[in-house]
């Protein structure tokens, strides 16, 4: 069944006040809080959900203790033994960037002009920043005032969700199987899906959680994180010559060795990376946070060998310097789990061409909560929300993306019953 123009113009005004409202729910992440979630403003925007899957008959509807929110949707008479599915989106926003008091502008009827920001005069988005934006001439598109990110990251899949949600409660006509709902916590530090309860989703999920419209993901990272510290000797600088061990400064030497072109900024496509994202301290001690990125295992070894080296090198160099490494693996490169299971992509992909849409497979340079869940046993692919520049003050949507990626679970949920 084609969407007809009254279920369209439905979703994108439904999407678009949703996403207007979650926005504005401060639910930054913290990466130093190991508690699930990290930050108890999660549950504010869980606690909203919760109310508003209530008004749209959806059942067995959970807010636990660590943030998640569940949900279930009955099938449509006559097809309760269609195989279920789930869709997933996160609560939480980046801690890259202020997320607190954001304020969503609407700039309507686009025209190819940089955007300028109301709360930074010297900020703009251009093309240069998307070249997409070339595409959204004449649309409506959404930014922050330029002080926060705007949160589409995820509160767009959140969006676009609960839309599909209100659709399918609205329009008898709209026929689906069974369907579970997951609204998950810290998903931008990598932690909170560990908590998730499996016996609660179905067996083929996807993620709301991609970039530009009609975009694809089924393939992501190897990751680790490495956490160093750096235990020196603090002398008073005045009589501290052969004597002194200075943490911090001999750490800057340490991650000066890294290669240039093994850094985000430097590499693209499939290339991975070592990423320094914290480095603190004094003299006597310093401590630093780096992510390890690439979708060949090997190759990430390859790295961590490098600085098990390095760190040998420099306790030589410097005696009585003492460096402790730990490293986590954090997740496993999603594409070996769905490969085994490519129906669920293929169903995707006819989802976002019937949703008129061209479908553009991306490997994610970067984390989702379909990872861990597919190495789990839960098959999950990622589908886009729309939103780019995500964790950054840049970040934008089109308003069409709310509207095109409902339409597309709307197709997936109608495929699945074939």
């Amino acid at each position: 069944m084609e969407l007809t123009k009254e279920i369209q113009e439905f979703l994108i005004n439904d999407a678009l006040e949703r996403f207007l409202c979650y926005v504005k729910i401060w639910s930054t992440s913290d990466q130093n809080i190991k508690t699930t979630p990290s930050t108890k403003i999660q549950f504010d925007l869980g606690k909203l959900l919760v109310e508003e899957l209530k008004e749209l008959n959806l059942e067995n509807i959970i807010h636990d203790e660590y943030g998640f929110v569940y949900a279930y949707l009955p099938p449509s008479k006559g097809f309760e033994k269609t195989q279920p599915i789930g869709f997933l989106a996160h609560l939480d926003t980046s801690e890259s960037v202020n997320g607190k008091d954001v304020k969503p502008i609407i700039h309507k009827n686009y025209n190819g002009d940089p955007i300028l920001y109301e709360k930074d005069s010297e900020l703009s988005l251009t093309l240069h920043d998307s070249a997409n934006l070339e595409k959204y001439k004449g649309l409506d598109i959404i930014t922050s005032q330029g002080d926060t990110l705007l949160g589409a990251d995820d509160k767009a899949g959140i969006a676009e969700i609960m839309a599909a949600c209100a659709a399918w409660n609205k329009f008898d006509e709209l026929k689906h199987g069974p369907i579970y709902i997951c609204f998950s916590p810290d998903e931008e530090i990598g932690l909170g899906i560990q908590k998730v309860d499996i016996k609660k989703l179905a067996e083929i999920c996807y993620t709301l959680d991609g970039g530009e419209i009609g975009e694809l993901e089924y393939e992501c990272f190897d990751a680790w994180l490495a956490l160093f510290k750096f235990k020196g000797l603090n002398i008073h600088p005045g009589y501290a010559k052969n004597k002194m061990i200075n943490a911090i400064q001999i750490a800057s030497r340490f991650f000066s060795e890294l290669p240039e072109a093994e850094s985000p900024e430097h590499t693209e496509e499939r290339e991975g990376y070592y990423h320094l994202t914290k480095l603190e301290g004094k003299a006597e001690e310093a401590t630093a946070r780096m992510l390890i990125r690439d979708f060949e295992s090997e190759n990430n070894q390859r790295r961590i060998n490098y600085l098990e080296s390095l760190k040998q090198t420099y306790e030589l160099r410097y005696p009585g310097l003492n460096i402790e490494i730990d490293f986590t693996h954090q997740y496993l490169n999603m594409l070996r789990y769905i490969e085994k299971n490519i129906k669920v992509v293929e169903l995707a992909k006819k989802s976002i061409k019937k949703a008129g849409l061209e479908v553009k497979i991306h490997s994610i340079r970067g984390g989702t909560d379909g990872a861990q869940l597919s190495a789990r046993g839960i098959t999950t692919p990622n589908i886009f929300t729309g939103g780019e520049l995500f964790h950054s003050r840049k970040e934008f949507i089109p308003t069409i993306a709310l509207q095109k990626a409902a339409e597309v679970l709307i197709y997936l949920a109608q495929l699945w019953i074939k």
